[in-house]
């Protein structure tokens, strides 16, 4: 490198980690990303990407955007509340509160009266019985997925679980429930078919080896036409016969009827009917983090949270906190997404259309993560050229809208009404983008 070569100018590593705005980001960033920072903007400099008077310029302003995570917020615009590509539900600003409480020391297991330990995640179990009066019992775990397993490996073991190949479902990511079961041990007793399964099919697969039935609600399908399944109900003479459990998975965490929702199963209607234990995700209709929901009988569900399996999959503190705030704190982001007034989102959507020149149009939003499949949620949506879809996935604030028939289609519904300037800026700052777009260059 000659004396007049100006990557000689390029700061040094040791001066750029002196700089007092670099010592200030040390409270949110560790050294180790800190320097990689440094030695990426310096290697700009080498190249000749940048110019050396720049770099410490260029440094402080990459060190400040720079986050701990880096998952990114995003305004969800598809219209479909339970987004599972978006993390799902979006939680309650009581259950956020809780998150930060739980962050440090809290009494998630201990009694401060006695100081004596005491009974993990006692709040949520008390939040849900209050909110679920059928269950005697309610115990949270990790996830869906975990409930199922706990609840089949505890109650059948090696041993058999009868289920309609009806139930037999797939959800997303090729993810399917009968080898999820079979990869602890059970194995699968099969009865009926496809579409028509009879109470008698499940009565000739009842015997010595059978640990539980299971019924499973179908999840993002449908089947329709010369068709029959059977109800909890006869399900459960069906078990008390053979004094075997009742398990029913019902995925999508309703805890009770939702008339905005008719067909779709909750947890009190299916304890009603005779489950001995119902399953359900946390962080969909419920609108809580992700959790599994396990609710049932008191003896039944002893044996669950005896099985050394409850302890690989409990829930740590921070879902059981916010899992409590979410059953006990006010309206959650689903719910209010779920049932937002008509005549206020055409408002919204009216205003927006105004505000950026799109069109707007008549669009169905979705329930989404696997709940109330086929069931429209009739609203509106601004009408944006395709190509802006992607500017809005890259722009700042990150907007997800949904492309159908060769259109960008922005809806409201699940986009807080506090954000809509946010959004309309977003929109107005992707379609000037689209405008400057170098000739050639595809959406």
């Amino acid at each position: 490198m000659g004396q007049n070569d100006p990557r000689r100018h390029i700061p040094r590593t040791d001066q750029l980690l002196a700089h007092p705005g670099l010592r200030h980001a040390r409270g949110r960033l560790g050294d180790d990303v800190i320097r990689s920072t440094v030695r990426d903007v310096q290697e700009q400099a080498r190249r000749g990407d940048l110019a050396p008077g720049d770099v410490e310029a260029s440094v402080l302003a990459a060190v400040a955007s720079r986050t701990a995570s880096s998952l990114r917020p995003v305004l969800n615009a598809t219209g479909v509340i339970v987004h599972t590509n978006l993390g799902r539900a979006p939680l309650s600003g009581p259950a956020c509160d809780a998150l930060l409480d739980a962050a440090g020391y809290v009494d998630v297991e201990m009694d401060l009266p006695t100081g004596a330990r005491s009974r993990r995640g006692a709040g949520a179990r008390r939040a849900l019985l209050a909110a679920c009066p059928a269950a005697e019992e309610a115990l949270v775990v990790n996830n869906g997925a975990a409930a199922l397993v706990l609840a089949t490996t505890a109650l059948a073991g090696t041993g058999e679980v009868v289920i309609s190949r009806g139930e037999l479902v797939e959800i997303g990511a090729g993810f399917r429930l009968p080898e999820l079961i079979e990869s602890t041990g059970a194995r699968l007793r099969e009865v009926g078919t496809t579409n028509r399964t009879h109470l008698a099919d499940y009565a000739a697969a009842i015997n010595t080896e059978t640990g539980c039935l299971l019924k499973v609600h179908p999840s993002n399908f449908r089947v329709s036409g010369f068709t029959s399944d059977v109800g909890i109900g006869e399900l459960r003479a069906l078990a008390d016969e053979h004094q075997v459990p009742l398990v029913v998975d019902l995925g999508s965490g309703l805890l009770a009827p939702d008339p905005t929702l008719p067909g779709e199963p909750d947890m009190t209607g299916a304890l009603a009917a005779g489950a001995d234990v119902v399953i359900a995700s946390g962080d969909k209709l419920l609108g809580g983090p992700q959790a599994g929901l396990v609710l049932g009988r008191a003896d039944v569900m002893a044996r669950l949270a005896r099985h050394p399996l409850a302890r690989a999959v409990r829930a740590d503190k921070l879902t059981l906190a916010a899992m409590e705030a979410t059953v006990v704190g006010g309206q959650t982001p689903v719910a209010a997404a779920l049932h937002a007034d008509p005549v206020r989102l055409r408002e919204r959507t009216e205003r927006l259309a105004a505000a950026t020149g799109g069109r707007m149009v008549e669009h169905d939003g979705r329930v989404g993560g696997g709940g109330a499949p086929g069931v429209p949620l009739p609203g509106w949506a601004v009408e944006l050229p395709e190509p802006a879809a992607r500017r809005l996935r890259t722009g700042d604030p990150v907007v997800l809208p949904r492309v159908h028939g060769g259109a960008c289609l922005v809806d409201l519904r699940c986009v807080p009404e506090a954000d809509d300037e946010r959004l309309a800026a977003a929109v107005r700052s992707a379609l000037a983008r689209l405008h400057d777009r170098p000739s050639g260059e595809g959406s």
